[in-house]
């Protein structure tokens, strides 16, 4: 009698993909895989899912495809068999300051819907994701809290500085030029030639924007294996760290480490102290809230502000100070910063990582370059407090966000000019109508009411470019991209379309900001704002179909997440 074809035993980690491969039942599944070129022994390994967000639009990802295969090399080395499959991501750069910017934010739950379809409907029992521009990082690890496979994030890395004039620039001095050129400081020959060297090639962008930050937050998170993020996208190590990764979940999935084992309450924390200590994007607030809810544990929007106001920024990173990625990379990367915490008791050293390591362990064996100033020591931080502040107030009952690291101004009070878009906006600074003392308010623009919750750093860096960045505040119920400095108030809430105190604002109305106070207000009386929201209705909804109008109608407040979901 001929052997058993099916008798191939099946390795114990397959906890998830024996229901997809095994037995004879399971047949026409095989024959389709057969079809691909997947074997019988291919079969009878663990599946492992390689999650990636390549797409022509961007630098931020482009390098995505080469490394996915180094990651499938990994895992098979270690006994697994790799499946690629891509999700969607859209650029903020490109978008910024257009209507497309309105996807940004709703692709962050796209991305983590599509990753946890993809992952269930075929059963892997382990996931790699590899992740590139601002969304793709937060939708990854909120898929990873839902799924709760062995699972891994590999950021693919940050883009090298361009050289304008003998000076490293990024985006964000493009962006800057755009108003310098409005206000009569750049010709148009000299935006040009800055636009055609600021992005040099493959990464995401350089400063200590949202892309870099929420790489940052991984490592703290423990969900990116230490040292591996922070490689700058064409360095060459970039392809030995993505092997390394392969082989990593291979260990992850034997063994069943699942994300729920190293993502708690302490680790959170630590990515928290991450954003703080290295003056990160405000975007850090939304994403951190929307992967503890993903992961079951509770975090309020208060919290940032305690551990932000304990933990000092020991890293001079752009747009606050005067270093990009690769600088930190080439210091000793993000080690160093853990390293300086630590040192204070400022994050939770017992906290596991996916390499095995507690962030404790990493922080001791960081390797600091003789002679970096891009780390500083603790006892000499660039800024004493964290880089970000929550404010309430009257305009701001549940919350809202203040970037603290590139400024030093902590009261502003003035006349509010209030538009109803981000282009009302930015037509009016364009036209020079923005006067030194305003508090410029951009409204209808958050989660539900642009919907997406565009950032505003077409306005901001227009401001900046114009010689207005120090004279000016701007609240907002939208958000911020990491590139913007200044005195900037976002993710204001309840935003307006949902009756937030910003809605009753009229031009002339004293704002104040006051951050020690951590107090956003208006010179109204409660009466005053009641009254003025009686009299209130609504805008017309943007869009009435598709996946704006699913949006707008399921999306929380910025101060929960700005998470989707059941009601």
């Amino acid at each position: 009698m001929s052997q058993n074809p099916y008798d191939i035993p099946s390795d114990p980690a397959k906890r998830h993909s024996a229901a997809i491969t095994d037995g004879p039942d399971r047949a026409p599944a095989r024959a389709m895989l057969k079809a691909i070129g997947f074997t019988d022994e291919d079969l009878a390994r663990p599946v492992i899912g390689v999650a990636t967000t390549w797409i022509e639009t961007m630098p931020c990802n482009i390098n995505q495809r080469e490394l996915a295969q180094q990651v499938k090399r990994g895992i098979r080395a270690a006994g697994g068999t790799p499946m690629e499959f891509n999700t969607v991501s859209v650029s903020d750069g490109v978008s910024m300051g257009t209507e497309g910017m309105r996807g940004s934010l709703v692709s962050r739950e796209v991305i983590a819907d599509s990753i946890e379809l993809v992952a269930r409907g075929h059963m892997f029992d382990g996931l790699v994701c590899l992740v590139g521009c601002d969304k793709t990082i937060p939708g990854a690890a909120m898929a990873i809290g839902r799924l709760d496979i062995p699972a891994l994030i590999l950021y693919n890395g940050s883009i090298a500085p361009g050289r304008f004039k003998g000076r490293d620039v990024t985006i964000q001095d493009v962006f800057e030029a755009v108003g310098a050129h409005a206000a009569g400081r750049m010709d148009p020959a000299e935006v040009h030639a800055l636009e055609s060297v600021a992005c040099p090639g493959a990464g995401a962008c350089g400063g200590q924007f949202t892309a870099n930050t929420m790489s940052m937050v991984m490592e703290f998170l423990g969900l990116s294996p230490a040292g591996a993020n922070g490689i700058p996208a064409l360095h060459p190590d970039k392809e030995r760290a993505a092997v390394a990764c392969g082989e990593l979940v291979m260990d992850l999935v034997r063994r069943d480490v699942r994300p729920s084992q190293i993502v708690t309450r302490e680790s959170i924390d630590n990515g928290i102290a991450a954003v703080a200590g290295s003056g990160g994007s405000t975007n850090g607030v939304l994403h951190l809230l929307a992967i503890a809810r993903e992961f079951g544990i509770p975090l309020q929007i208060d919290e940032f502000d305690t551990i932000a106001e304990r933990t000092p920024i020991v890293a001079s990173l752009k747009p606050g100070g005067d270093y990009v990625a690769t600088d930190l990379h080439a210091a000793g990367g993000v080690a160093l910063v853990a390293r300086e915490l630590a040192r204070r008791d400022l994050i939770h050293p017992d906290a596991r990582t996916v390499d095995g390591r507690t962030l404790g362990e990493i922080a001791a064996a960081a390797v600091e370059t003789p002679g970096q100033k891009v780390v500083v020591s603790i006892e000499t931080p660039v800024k004493a407090t964290g880089g970000l502040a929550i404010l309430r107030g009257n305009l701001s009952p549940e919350g809202s966000v203040v970037k603290l690291a590139g400024h030093e101004r902590r009261l502003h009070r003035g006349p509010a000019r209030v538009f109803d878009s981000e282009e009302a906006c930015f037509a009016a600074v364009k036209a020079r109508g923005i006067a030194a003392g305003d508090v410029v308010v951009i409204r209808y623009e958050g989660p539900a009411g642009g919907p997406g919750m565009r950032e505003m750093l077409h306005v901001t860096a227009a401001l900046i470019g114009e010689g207005l960045g120090e004279h000016v505040a701007l609240i907002t119920d939208g958000r911020f991209s990491g590139a913007t400095h200044g005195l900037m108030v976002g993710h204001v809430a309840p935003e307006a379309v949902r009756r937030g105190p910003i809605a009753a604002l009229r031009d002339g109305d004293v704002v104040v900001l006051d951050v020690d106070a951590r107090e956003l207000r208006v010179e109204l009386s409660d009466d005053e704002i009641e009254a003025r929201l009686r009299d209130w209705a609504p805008p017309a909804p943007r869009y009435t179909t598709g996946v704006f109008a699913k949006y707008a109608a399921l999306v929380s407040s910025a101060s929960e997440g700005a998470v989707t979901g059941p009601r």
